[in-house]
């Protein structure tokens, strides 16, 4: 199989607009502009004439200076600010919701280090914007320099909500299971869960051990969270913890560890929430392992898979009706409960099937084996063009067919650079590992003739 990039916008990514902080586009000037032009957008569409945005954050030390630039940009435009301080994604989600504001912003850059930043944003009902609605956005900003001012008692306000992180705790306090007697670690990623998720364990009755609560602006993420798991694995063995859970940095996803320190991610969480709560359907990514597809088919419950992004998983929900989906990387998906993925109302969740089902993190583990996958970066000349070539297709339906329906294929080019990603998974490593080296061999060929084709032209 081979898919593609589908995104056509020049500033928004498949997760908002993401850049190193400072740099274009997330410099002060810049990101005033984005939020002007955020604003006329959003005061167009109101019918009463007054427009107010929510702004939450994560801990980096950039967060301030964009934040600050965003507010002015909006309230320029007339519309009001409601700052709720550092929460994490979902949290921002649920407030915007709870608040009854026209949308939301989370100025984060997720899991990556504290130089990147970003911005998302969220429509009223909390879910991500819609490409169509960041396409109105982008044409606006070249717009900016020619609106009319606002001034005098048209110019927004600003208003820091203190109650926020209260209301958000008392949120996923409601969800979350009686944990009384569970022994927990807890990797908060010096991030936006960096009180909040130690204060939601404790209230459920956990005996919490809470690392990386410290936050100084620039250890977001560093050497820990759910991209660097070693520590916890390490605290979770030695400290006969029953279970860890690390989130990135914003919170909105989370991986666990059993209690003999292994790491149980985003498709055991799958396995695991789809029986206890009987879906009809779950929805992965391509990246998400065949095991999963073959667990859960034993089940009766089919796997439906998409791009990779939680965009598009969202978006397969959305269309199917279905509730539960999500990614390897712990984004999860529980679109009964939140229109965004949540990390601790995973974690919540995911515990309580738990113990619906009566088993154990390591149970899981030790259930759901993983096939051996292959993945081999080619670089091309045209990776678009390598897409749509016939000897490539032959040689991935040549390559589907000796696997029999024991392994997949995917053939998926990269987002940022001219590479085609060549990924094989099936249940003999020593096969699949011969079957990317011979797709990768005509990809790369392939791809050298594009290149050729191109220059001569």
């Amino acid at each position: 199989m081979l898919t593609g990039d589908m995104s056509d916008r020049t500033y928004f990514g498949t997760d908002g607009v993401r850049a190193v902080a400072g740099e274009f586009p997330l410099t002060p000037a810049w990101v005033m502009t984005l939020g002007a032009a955020a604003g006329e957008v959003l005061m167009r569409r109101s019918q009463t004439g007054r427009v107010s945005v929510v702004i939450g954050k994560d801990t980096r030390q950039s967060g301030d200076m964009l934040e600050a630039a965003l507010a002015a940009g909006l309230t320029g435009r007339g519309v009001d600010v409601i700052h709720v301080g550092v929460l994490p994604t979902p949290g921002v989600s649920y407030l915007t919701r709870h608040l009854s504001a026209d949308a939301g912003v989370v100025i984060s850059a997720s899991h990556n280090p504290y130089e990147d930043n970003g911005i998302k944003f969220f429509g009223a009902d909390g879910q991500k914007l819609s490409d169509a609605t960041e396409h109105e956005i982008e044409a606006a900003i070249d717009e900016v320099a020619r609106l009319r001012p606002v001034t005098g008692t048209d110019l927004g306000s600003v208003t820091n909500y203190t109650e926020a992180e209260r209301l958000y705790i008392q949120y996923l306090s409601a969800l979350a299971p009686d944990l009384s007697g569970l022994k927990i670690a807890l990797d908060c990623a010096n991030g936006a869960a960096y009180r909040v998720a130690p204060r939601v364990f404790q209230a459920a009755g956990a005996d919490v051990f809470a690392v990386y609560t410290t936050p100084d602006g620039r250890n977001i993420n560093r050497n820990c969270g759910s991209t660097h798991m070693d520590h916890l694995q390490t605290i979770v063995r030695n400290g006969e913890y029953d279970l860890g859970i690390a989130f990135d940095g914003d919170a909105d996803r989370a991986l666990f560890v059993d209690s003999r320190g292994n790491v149980v991610h985003g498709d055991h969480m799958l396995l695991l929430n789809a029986r206890a709560r009987g879906e009809r359907a779950v929805v992965a990514t391509i990246m998400s392992n065949m095991a999963l597809e073959v667990k859960l088919q034993e089940t009766g419950i089919p796997l439906e898979r998409t791009a990779v992004g939680d965009r598009y998983v969202h978006e397969r929900l959305h269309s199917q009706g279905l509730q539960l989906g999500g990614e390897q990387s712990g984004h999860i998906l529980f679109l009964d409960l939140s229109p965004t993925g949540d990390g601790v109302l995973t974690a919540l969740l995911t515990l309580a099937s738990m113990k619906t089902l009566d088993t154990t993190l390591d149970a899981l583990f030790d259930e759901l084996t993983m096939y051996p996958q292959t993945l081999v970066n080619v670089r091309v000349g045209d990776k678009k063009a390598i897409a749509r070539d016939e000897t490539v297709q032959l040689a991935v339906s040549r390559a589907e067919a000796q696997l029999s329906g024991k392994g997949r294929v995917n053939l998926r080019p990269s987002g940022t650079e001219n590479l085609i990603r060549v990924m094989v998974e099936g249940q003999d490593a020593a096969e699949i590992h011969e079957i990317a080296r011979v797709l990768a061999g005509v990809v790369e060929e392939r791809g050298l003739l594009t290149a050729s084709a191109s220059a001569t032209s």
